[in-house]
């Protein structure tokens, strides 16, 4: 089954894949319009703790957190109308705005409240080989035969910010970066999706 890569890096792990759809910046996946699953890596930097913290620094619109230009509402969009995952950073304020169930534990799906045919998690991208532990909470739907995830929390050799003064700080590419075996569980579960197309 082709699936539909959204939010990716330009020339990054999504491209080059022969059942693979990338859209990049230059595509604009808010205009995605299937028919196939999706797996959505919308923008986060609006949607974390930092993004408060920019907006009281620099005040301007484009600092205002949540200010993504409906990234995120489309990414998500897309996962309920054409089957697949979204991922965003653990903690996101996405999460709260568009009401969705919050994670339990590490490594572990479940019902998501707004939605009965919806699943969410929380992973440890530094368990998929990521440099930096990468909290990430996932959210999708409609689930085909949900994979087992991979619950371990290693602590990573490096940090993303500088929050840890032990640890090395990874570059902006190297942190934003997706991990290979990362990037197959999430195209796993978007195959395994059964697209239910809006009516």
């Amino acid at each position: 089954m082709k699936v539909a890569a959204l939010y990716v890096e330009t020339g990054g792990c999504y491209f080059g894949l022969p059942d693979v759809d990338p859209w990049d910046k230059e595509r604009d996946a808010r205009l995605y319009a299937g028919p196939w699953p999706v797996v959505a890596h919308p923008p986060c930097q609006l949607w974390v703790n930092m993004a408060g913290v920019n907006f009281r620094r620099y005040g301007k619109p484009k600092n205002r957190p949540g200010n993504d230009s409906g990234c995120f509402a489309r990414a998500l969009e897309a996962v309920r109308r054409w089957g697949g995952v979204l991922e965003h950073p653990a903690g996101s304020f996405a999460w709260s705005t568009f009401a969705l169930q919050r994670p339990s534990g590490v490594g572990n799906w479940i019902g998501g409240r707004e939605n009965r045919s919806a699943y969410v998690a929380e992973v440890w991208q530094s368990a998929y080989g990521h440099r930096a532990r990468k909290r990430t909470w996932l959210y999708c739907v409609p689930p085909g035969a949900l994979p087992v995830l991979n619950g371990i929390q290693p602590s990573g050799a490096h940090q993303i910010g500088w929050f840890d003064r032990i640890k090395p700080t990874l570059s902006k590419k190297a942190a934003n970066a997706t991990p290979i075996p990362f990037r197959d569980l999430l195209l796993s579960i978007a195959r395994s999706a059964r697209a239910e197309v809006a009516a």
